[in-house]
């Protein structure tokens, strides 16, 4: 690679906090036109590096370099002026002003000697560089109107009307649906052929591969390598990543089934018939299918989110004759959530209040909070449950996405359940711990507890179940083991093809 293909250089980036070494001199380039791929555990040093670059922390040690001239960067209109923007996982944007307010805020144009804005400018070149990405929202439109899928879009006009030569996008799908997140990876396409760099933060593998060009890994705040995404895989990757390899992370210890815990008979609902599955004790069994396929229809309507309109459910043997969640819960059977900030968490709450929040009756005579119950059973959950925090009084909201899905774990164990639904248990959580929830769920089923889990993750299925059950078109086209389990066949059974497997 000759210089000139270099639009940045970092070397021997250095930062301290105190106590804590965050950066320990970690160097990295990027070249012009490419999307380069910063992969890491939460903790791993990729927001804290960027920042530097962008202005917000000052480094304490190294050097960067612009198309081979060395820079100090001292605040974020430094990096602007050099071309280098940032969109922040957590949008920016002031909400009650319209988007070309928030495009040229703090740089509108002015049109004589008083330095009045010039608003028809301002509207105009808003409304041209909109058109530049082919996004099709009027600049009069107030932010607060708009999805995030489309603020996030405004934060790229944005970047693109101060000229950027390299656009940081930190963590930028983790609110998006599949749609927007097409859309979004056709602009960030758009913007590389045009010739801008892009460094792109993440830790979702699937995005890797779609979207980057090159990827640089870090872990523990120092650099491990830099590979191209054509002649690496996932493995390679995570075994980078986390210091070990991808056979590690999906390690089960394997149980005789005990007794079932669970069984559906010819169960029929709104987006799924005649389903018949069991689930026993000491055993993990997952779903399978492609989005649609009514998965999460299923276990919400056995979890009595949904109503059942024929069919039977069995819990520990016995026929479930009241089907609401309240009474499946005293019953042993829990669901734990796809959007656990919504709908498994008070994430504005401490700790210790989601751990208890669905025991209360359990705990608690005549619904008085005895505070001395409350703190010993919710410090034994963040104890046996490894939640890395502060301490149980910690917001929720605070948390890694990680430590969240342990409080939920938590909040349910705390019940006295004996019977887990996990609804994609790892979804937007760094491998690291995944890797935790993983030995959580084999230490449970160790236990004696059995788990139902829907995945989208192959790999996920295909490592932690001792069967997978498939579904497409609301139905169960399949059943594997897990010594039959491929690929292929998963692939196969998804589409409603019945185990036609590829050769």
């Amino acid at each position: 690679m000759s210089n000139s293909d270099i639009a940045l250089q970092m070397k021997d980036i250095c930062k301290y906090f105190p106590g804590v070494k965050a950066l320990d001199h970690v160097g990295f380039e990027v070249k012009k036109g490419e999307v380069h791929v910063l992969l890491g555990e939460n903790g791993a040093g990729k927001s804290t590096l960027m920042k530097i670059l962008s202005g917000v922390y000052p480094k304490d040690g190294g050097e960067i370099f612009l198309e081979g001239e060395p820079v100090e960067i001292h605040g974020v209109k430094e990096a602007q002026a050099l071309g280098i923007s940032i969109i922040h996982q957590e949008l920016n944007m002031l909400t009650e002003r319209d988007i070309a307010q928030n495009i040229f805020l703090g740089r509108e144009p002015v049109k004589n000697k008083l330095n009045a804005v010039d608003t028809k400018k301002m509207y105009a070149d808003s409304s041209a560089l909109l058109q530049k990405l082919d996004i099709d929202l009027n600049p009069k439109t107030m932010i607060k109107d708009l999805s995030i899928a489309q603020q996030q879009m405004v934060e790229v006009v944005k970047a693109l009307s101060i000229q950027t030569k390299i656009l940081i996008m930190d963590e930028p799908t983790s609110s998006l649906t599949q749609k927007e997140i097409d859309r979004l990876f056709s602009i960030v396409r758009s913007l590389r052929d045009s010739g801008i760099s892009i460094v792109y933060i993440s830790h979702r593998m699937e995005e890797i591969f779609e979207i980057g060009d090159r990827v640089t890994v870090m872990r523990d705040g120092k650099y491990i390598d830099t590979v191209n995404v054509r002649e690496t895989d996932m493995s390679r990757l995570i075994s980078m990543m986390v210091g070990r390899t991808i056979d590690h992370l999906y390690s089960r210890t394997y149980h005789t089934p005990g007794e079932e815990a669970l069984r559906t008979e010819n169960l029929t609902g709104l987006r799924f018939r005649n389903v018949n599955i069991s689930l026993h004790r000491g055993e993990i069994v997952g779903l399978a299918g492609l989005v649609g396929a009514g998965r999460t229809e299923l276990v919400k309507a056995i979890f009595g989110y949904d109503p059942i309109d024929s069919g039977t459910i069995l819990l520990n043997g016995k026929k479930v004759k009241r089907h609401s969640p309240k009474e499946l819960v005293e019953n042993g059977l829990v669901l734990i959530p796809e959007d656990r900030k919504n709908e498994g968490l008070v994430v504005q709450e401490p700790i210790k209040n989601n751990i208890v929040q669905a025991s209360l009756r359990k705990l608690f005579k005549n619904h008085i909070v005895n505070k001395e119950v409350e703190r010993k059973t919710a410090e034994k959950y963040h104890a046996d449950l490894h939640i890395a925090s502060s301490g149980i009084v910690q917001k929720v909201e605070s948390l890694s996405g990680g430590n969240q899905q342990k409080v939920v774990l938590g909040k349910w164990l705390c019940t006295g359940c004996n019977v887990l639904i996990f609804d994609e248990p790892t979804r937007g959580i760094d491998v690291g711990a995944k890797a935790e929830i993983y030995e959580l769920m084999n230490q449970l089923v160790g236990e004696g507890y059995a788990i139902l889990m829907i995945s989208s993750d192959q790999m996920e299925l295909l490592g932690m179940s001792d069967r997978i059950y498939v579904m497409c078109e609301g139905e169960i086209t399949g059943e594997l083991s897990k010594e039959d389990a491929t690929p292929a066949l998963l692939l196969s059974y998804s589409i409603g093809k019945g185990g036609i497997e590829s050769e």
